[in-house]
This record gives structure tokens, sequence and C-alpha cells, in this order.
């Protein structure tokens, strides 16, 4: 039975790397393939649990037999709840992210963003597209941030090739910028959920690196701008009225909705509740603020108008669904003691940490970012390195955002590594084709300078 749910969970990963053979979609197979591996595994729940939660299954019982129905009923009662506490964690706060933005760009928060792109000159465009979609990733979710930039600049740059160029802008921009921070990306979120990273500690560890790869690589990409920037002349998007809240307004909005989310940090320090309990408070402020703003609007048919980009919400939630699947696929064959084992013979080699990164790196462009991030957390235990290795993979060990770096920038190699590149394919027609003779080797240079940065960095903090 470990074979077949070894085999089902390899076959997942096969046809998570090949969306655009099968045409698939990733989120439906990552989900289908976790509920295919834990019902194979409930076949035999018994033999799992007496060799995985031998202890706490005698406690389980309390005296009683150890029968096949008390085995699945300590699967389903201590078991499975934590993978799902998980993966929900980080749904409920993408969800609160998502209701964020939406409440912003409901009110004109964003309307800066597409005054500050009115520009003929090809090279400003680029560099202050990266500028923005940078900044904003990292206070927001890169997702969010890449759905909304691509929306803005597909309405505003006019031009196939322009777009597609800009465009990679974006999803490269967005990406280091996501992986800055432990809000602006699921692979910060996720380390920072399983406790193996700090706020402060890692985006100080990655912001010179994360910075070094967006700027060369789109230094490298300057030779393809195009000689002429021709715009659409597109509008500021109608929000279903013509009454724009005053500036004042908008900034509160804006400093509630970025503000409140860096406070996030400080609220888990001092309450030490999950991340998205404080970012469900930071939901609740920004709603009563938007309530009071708009009380004229808010019983009125035209605050019901109010348009929002669907593909944002559609994207987010294929996301949330798409990392639940992982983390219940990864947590099955975790619990049939597979990962403890490969992990184990992999415990030796754990001083070749810049390789494993690589790797991992090399992987998320197969496999996609968050695959490859659950598999390396789940693989690289903590608990398995001790002396001279546990500061490296211990908590805030130069491990984790080693790992971050190189799966978001793995990720970025190939239109399918990260799901703001899926997005980006798909609005742009982009062929792989083209992503890989123009965009792959630019990102694996600058991928390749961030790491010699991490490298001088981390070798600076351990003289």
């Amino acid at each position: 039975m470990t074979l077949a749910i070894c085999l089902i969970f390899l076959l997942g990963l096969a046809l998570l790397a090949t969306p655009r053979l099968h045409r698939l979609n990733t989120a439906s197979i990552a989900v289908f393939t976790a509920a295919v591996c834990w019902v194979l595994y409930l076949l035999h729940a018994d033999r799992y649990v007496a060799a995985q939660h031998g202890e706490a299954f005698s406690e389980f019982l309390g005296g009683a037999a150890a029968t096949h129905h008390q085995a699945k009923l300590f699967v389903a009662q201590e078991v499975f709840p934590h993978y799902v506490a998980v993966a929900s964690g980080i749904v409920l706060f993408l969800l609160a992210t998502m209701s964020i933005v939406e409440i912003l760009h409901n009110n004109g928060c964003f309307d800066f963003v597409t005054q500050s792109l009115r520009t003929r000159s090809p090279r400003r465009m680029m560099w202050t597209l990266a500028a923005l979609a940078f900044v904003l990733s990292a206070n927001l979710d890169n997702l969010t941030t890449a759905v909304l930039m691509l929306t803005l600049m597909h309405t505003l740059v006019a031009g196939d090739k322009a777009r597609r160029v800009y465009g990679f802008v974006i999803v490269v921009a967005v990406g280091c910028g996501g992986a800055m921070t432990v809000i602006g990306d699921l692979t910060g979120l996720t380390l920072w959920s399983e406790g193996l990273v700090t706020p402060t500690a890692y985006s100080a560890r990655l912001a010179l690196p994360s910075l070094v790869a967006v700027g060369v690589t789109l230094a490298l990409l300057t030779p393809k701008l195009p000689a002429r920037l021709d715009l659409s002349g597109g509008a500021v998007p109608y929000r279903g009225d013509d009454n724009v809240l005053p500036l004042w307004q908008r900034v509160v909005l804006l400093v509630i909705g970025i503000g409140g989310l860096w406070f996030i940090p400080t609220f888990h320090r001092l309450t030490q509740l999950p991340p998205f309990v404080g970012a469900l408070c930071v939901v609740a402020v920004l709603w009563v603020a938007n309530e009071l703003f708009n009380r004229r609007l808010m019983y009125s048919d035209r605050m019901s108008r109010r348009r929002f980009p669907t593909a944002l919400q559609y994207a987010t939630i294929q996301n949330m669904m798409l990392f639940t699947g992982l983390v219940l696929t990864v947590g099955a064959v975790r619990e049939t003691g597979v990962l403890a084992t490969v992990a184990t013979a992999l415990a030796p080699h754990g001083g070749h940490m810049y390789l494993s990164g690589l790797v991992a790196g090399l992987a998320a462009a197969a496999f996609g970012n968050v695959t490859a991030l659950v598999g390396g957390i789940a693989l690289f235990n903590p608990d398995l390195y001790g002396g001279a290795l546990a500061s490296a993979f211990g908590t805030d060990g130069l491990f984790w955002p080693w790992l971050s770096l190189c799966t978001t920038l793995g990720g970025t190699l190939l239109l399918g590594g990260t799901v703001a590149g899926i997005f980006f394919g798909r609005m742009e027609n982009a062929p792989v084709s083209w992503y890989l003779r123009h965009c792959t080797w630019r990102v694996a240079l600058g991928w390749l300078a961030a790491a010699a940065v991490y490298a001088g960095q981390s070798f600076l903090i351990n003289n």
C-alpha cells in the first residue's frame, strides 16, 4: 500500500509538472491526489498508526482493543486535523489578503499605479512597473499583486510583444518582492506558520538578494525593450459610481490595509495566535472604515455594481485549493514513514545547504514553487540536524530563507513554476518557447547573482 501511495504521489507530481500537455487544472489534480492518497492510507490505517503514533494511539484507546475501526477514528480525530489546520491557516490568511485588496481596489486606492505608469519611455515604464510590483507584493501577496498589475498593464500598454515583455517584468518583480517578506508569498508564509523563520530575520536576509535578483534580471532585459512605447489610453477602472473617495480617505484606507498587514507579525508575537487571526482583524477594521466612508452608497444599487477583477478572485481561490491539496498529499505520504526514511538518508549530506536549495529551485521549475517548498520542509526536518548543522536548519537558520529564494526564482525559470507565471502566460498568450528564449536565461543569471550575494552575506554573518 505504501508503494501505491507513493506512485499516486509521483503521478500527481508528474501531472502538476505538465499542465500544458493535459490542460487540466493543477488545483483539481492536487486535491484529487490528496483524496486518493488518504483513502489508500486509511485502508491500512492500523499498521501506519501503530508505526508512526504508537504511544499516542495507546493513550487514545484507553485500554480498548486496537481495531481497524479505532485506527481510522484516531486518524480522523488526531492525525488528519493537523494537516487541515496547517492548510486552513494559510487559506484564511489569503482570504483576508484578498478581501483587503478588494476593498482598497474598489475605493480607488490603487489608481495611483495607473497614473504612475503613464509614460512613453520604455525604460522608465519597466523600472516603474518593477518598483511598484516589488513594493506592493512585499506588502500584500505576490499573486494578488501580479493579477492586479498585469490587469492594469494590459489595459494600458498597446501591442502584444510589448505586453509580453512588461508582463515578464511584473512576474519577476512580484516574485522577488513577495519572497522578501513572510506575508508576501506562500513560501515565506508557510515557513513562518511552521515556526521555521521569524519575520524580521527572514526579511533582513532576503532583502538584498531579492533586490539584486530583480535588478540583474531586468538590466539584462533592457535590450528587449521596444524602441517606442505605445499606450492604449485606457481610463481608470469604472467602479459603478462617479464619486471617487477624497484623497485623504483613500490614504486612510491604504494605511489601514498596508499598515495592518505589517502589524501582523507584532500581533502574532504579542498574542501567539496564528497569523491569519491578525489578518482577519485587519479586514474587520478596514471593513468598518470602508462602510463609514461609503455610508451614502452602502444601501444603494451603485455600491453593488462596483467591479473587482474576477480573475483575481479565481486565481487566488485556485491557489488556495492547490496549496490545500499539496499539504494534504504530502501529509499522507509523510504519515506512511517514507519521507522520514528519505530525510534520514539525506541528513548526513545536510552540510550541502546551497546545493540542496539549488536542487529545490530546479524542482520548483518543474513542479511549481509551492510544491517544491512543501516537499523541502518535509524532507529537511529540523529534528534530524544537530550539532554544527542545527544553526542552519533550526529556527531562523540560513537554509530556510535560501530555500524560499531558490524555490521562488527557480519557479520563475519556466512559465508553469509559479501561479503568477501561469496567469501571465494565459493572459498574454505567451508561448513556452518565447519564454525559454527570452526570459529563462535572464532569470537564471539573476538567480546566480542573488545566490552569490546570499552566500557572501551569510559568510559575513557567520564570521
